[in-house]
């Protein structure tokens, strides 16, 4: 799932090359990724609107339009937002595409769908509302610290962190706490201040805090210079990013800790991919299987999948189906 780097990445892209553009019109293949409203209040509303500008709240790529409204995208695992001439080839996979005045079109391409795209009123306090209602909720409550805001001092984020029991890496991934950050530049942070993913948070010392915020800001900041990391469908308007040839632990599994030449190992923590040098990141004491040298590899999404699941292949339905009624349960 693309991160904050590779989100601002697409954010700064967009506005490179449709700010000042005007929507015309535009079609829905697939209103399931259409969080709101339904598919033709959301052509309706959008066609005449003309792009103000971008900006990126957590891992949602937000689009400022004419007339009070915000273009909200999240990409998920393989959303794209691709900015191509109106004939350009499409796929299967272009779920929402909108045309602009310039003769080009803005297409949401989402292999697993699992992406949303939604159309909303900017609120009074400029934060999105749940709906075209400026009065409406705001769509993204709940969500946490941005962690390259100024406001993000290592002094907040000790404080935010102090009481919790929470294994450090599972607060990480946690977007109510601190926002953008995903599986690739938390196992990064960590490395970087040398903390162990399973320690708890209140056991951290306050230079390890110390560290991880600033950890936290350097890779951050060094992903979005590279334009993020180009891992599976990733990809943004302007082309992929060059993080991916830069990380330190992540995907790393056998070779060797560019700080110390220790084995790059992966475990599970809390049913994701962790990469760690056990040298570099000692175990906390008293955790069991902290410091495994296994390969330990998590279940596969399609495991997980039910002849329901949004964005299941074929494929994947009928092993659905088939796991079911070896289980006995009626599909």
């Amino acid at each position: 799932m693309p991160e904050l780097p590779e989100v601002e990445t697409v954010v700064r892209d967009l506005a490179r090359l449709v700010k000042g553009a005007t929507f015309t019109g535009g079609s829905v293949a697939r209103e399931r990724n259409l969080l709101t409203p339904d598919a033709p209040t959301f052509i309706s509303a959008i066609t005449g609107r003309r792009i103000l500008g971008t900006r990126r709240r957590a891992k949602w790529v937000v689009v400022e339009l004419t007339g009070g409204l915000l273009l909200l995208a999240h990409l998920r695992m393989t959303g794209q937002l691709l900015v191509v001439p109106a004939g350009a080839a499409g796929d299967a996979y272009v779920r929402i595409a909108l045309s602009l005045s310039d003769g080009r079109e803005i297409r949401f391409r989402d292999v697993r769908a699992f992406g949303r795209i939604a159309l909303v009123a900017e609120r009074s306090d400029g934060e999105a509302g749940s709906s075209l209602d400026p009065a409406s909720p705001p769509l993204l409550a709940g969500h946490g610290l941005e962690p390259l805001d100024p406001s993000f001092t290592a002094e907040v984020f000790g404080g935010l962190i102090a009481q919790r029991a929470t294994r450090i890496k599972s607060l990480l991934l946690d977007q109510r706490y601190v926002v953008g950050l995903g599986n690739i530049y938390v196992d990064e942070a960590l490395w970087r201040a040398s903390i162990h993913p399973l320690t708890p948070a209140k056991k951290l010392r306050p230079e390890q805090v110390f560290d991880l915020h600033r950890a936290i800001i350097q890779v951050l900041d060094q992903a979005v210079a590279a334009r993020g990391s180009s891992i599976n469908d990733y990809t943004a308007p302007e082309g992929d990013g060059e993080m991916q040839e830069q990380l330190d632990v992540y995907q790393r599994t056998g070779e060797p800790c560019r700080r110390c030449g220790s084995t790059i190992r992966r475990l599970v923590v809390g049913g994701r991919g962790t990469h760690v040098c056990r040298t570099c990141q000692r175990p906390p004491k008293g955790i069991r299987g902290a410091g495994t040298a296994r390969a330990v590899m998590g279940p596969r999404w399609s495991q997980g999948a039910t002849p329901d699941t949004v964005g299941a292949t074929r494929r994947e339905r009928a092993a659905a189906l088939r796991r079911a009624a070896r289980q006995g349960v009626v599909a």
